[in-house]
């Protein structure tokens, strides 16, 4: 039995997440699975109604008594500091080590990509960006807020322990998933003493899998040369602001965020696992929300959980849908949110 938190999200989110767990009943029935799907009120809703986003206890708890989390987006207008969003996912991330987070760019429809004359195997790539450490650590601060000479500080931190975990993480996936190369991106140019941890690690790690190439590269060329020639790339390793951004940016050679499922890992601990494309208020409640990059994120946790085979169905159960133009306006198609979460179940019972 697989215990799983599931927490809906704002906006859209719950809308997806509905979808998700109905393709992850219909994988479970079809697959002989056994999942408990445990509801969380953790949200926009209830930080209105209480003024809680997350108790110490909550996290003690689901870092404890689970063996995965699926987040929903997180936003919502009447909270516009989005302390809720900062406390329950970057809280999670740092306080439960979630270290890797993980996107999985694969394209599914050559139609869907901007690129001219790409092809569906000229995209497969796996992003590992570092997730609890960088910029996003908060350290830093403000001097003479809201006056002329306003001075804004935030730290870039990089632990030599935090880098090869990252690295360390990104050769282990290259060599057992059968992947030819490991590149970095690092901006080791501008930024010498972060640059330099990063580039030393990065041979230390990497000699350690001679049987992978690596290469490292300047994250402004990689941008680029993601655009030119994104079937060089097989796994990319990176820090955590620049991860954030490569991240996006491989998402749109694929369709967009509405195909990108994402995992936060800490490997042999609990994962969660969120789709990235945010609440989306402007469009919640008008059921023209995709479900994909949801229910992709769902069959990632299922491989993080040992069900790589059902996993493997839904993953097919959406590229038939695509296939078959069953999808919502965004990818061209004509089907509400839950007529596609719809008819991924039915080529999954197919």
């Amino acid at each position: 039995m697989s215990r799983i938190a599931v927490i809906p999200g704002d906006g859209i989110g719950a809308e997806v997440t509905a979808e998700a767990v109905k393709v992850l009943r219909r994988a479970e029935e079809v697959f002989g699975l056994s999942l408990d799907l445990v509801d969380w009120d953790l949200g926009a809703e209830r930080f209105l109604r209480t003024g809680v986003t997350i108790t110490a206890e909550e996290m003690e708890t689901l870092g404890r008594d689970y063996d995965a989390i699926f987040l929903g987006a997180l936003g919502d207008p009447r909270v516009p500091g989005n302390e809720h969003a900062r406390d329950i996912l970057l809280g999670m991330r740092f306080q439960l080590d979630l270290y890797v987070n993980l996107r999985p760019i694969r394209l599914l429809d050559p139609s869907h990509s901007p690129l001219r004359g790409v092809r569906v195997e000229d995209i497969d790539m796996r992003i590992f960006r570092e997730n609890t450490e960088g910029p996003y650590v908060g350290l830093g601060g403000v001097f003479k807020r809201g006056m002329p000479g306003e001075i804004a500080v935030e730290e870039d931190v990089n632990t030599r322990a935090g880098v090869e975990r990252i690295l360390r993480a990104a050769f282990e996936h290259a060599l057992l998933a059968g992947r030819r190369s490991v590149t970095m991106a690092d901006k080791a140019n501008a930024l010498r003493f972060a640059g330099s941890l990063w580039r030393r690690c990065f041979e230390e790690v990497g000699a350690e899998y001679p049987e992978v190439e690596r290469r490292a590269v300047y994250v402004d060329a990689l941008a680029m040369d993601l655009v030119l020639h994104p079937s060089r790339y097989d796994v990319i390793v990176t820090a955590n602001l620049l991860g954030d951004i490569l991240s996006d940016l491989a998402a749109g050679l694929v369709g967009g965020l509405g195909l990108a499922p994402s995992a936060n890992l800490h490997p042999g601990r609990i994962g969660l696992f969120e789709p990235v494309h945010g609440s989306a208020p402007d469009i919640a409640g008008t059921g023209t929300a995709n479900p994909f990059a949801a229910v992709l994120t769902a069959a990632l946790m299922l491989d993080h959980l040992g069900e790589a085979r059902a996993a493997g169905a839904i993953r097919g159960a959406v590229d038939a849908s695509i296939r078959e133009g069953e999808t919502t306006p965004d990818l061209g198609g004509g089907l509400s949110t839950a007529a596609a979460g719809d008819r991924v179940c039915d080529h999954i019972r197919d």
